[in-house]
């Protein structure tokens, strides 16, 4: 086989799809604010960073999950949207009056959003 179908043939195998690319960005999203969760008085600094990347990943979600020519049933895209809001109201909360536990609700819903996605 030649260099470029080997090349070819190993980046075809480490693509992900949309849902794995999904599942990964919750994930590292989760990451990051578990990160300043679990070590606050190190990490607290961070937060804003964290909680933007995370209000970046769910504008996203929410803005291509509640898209008219998204084929994903009703009821889905409605529960996308009210975690979202949900997901916004506790960043925007956390922001106004952090503290380490607002992080919680955040963390898990984006880790078990993850996990439906990756079909864990």
């Amino acid at each position: 086989m030649s260099y470029a179908a080997n090349a070819y043939a190993k980046t075809s195998r480490s693509v992900l799809t949309a849902r794995e690319a999904e599942s990964a960005v919750l994930t590292k999203a989760s990451q990051r604010l578990q990160m300043v969760r679990d070590d606050w008085a190190n990490q607290s600094g961070e937060l804003v960073a964290a909680l933007n990347f995370n209000q970046k990943v769910w504008t996203i979600l929410a803005t291509s999950a509640t898209d008219p020519a998204n084929e994903l049933p009703g009821d889905v895209k409605q529960g996308v949207a009210n975690l979202a809001v949900f997901v916004f109201r506790q960043m925007i909360e956390t922001m106004a009056d952090p503290a380490p536990e607002k992080l919680t609700p955040i963390i898990t819903i984006n880790l078990n959003l993850a996990a439906g996605l990756a079909g864990r």
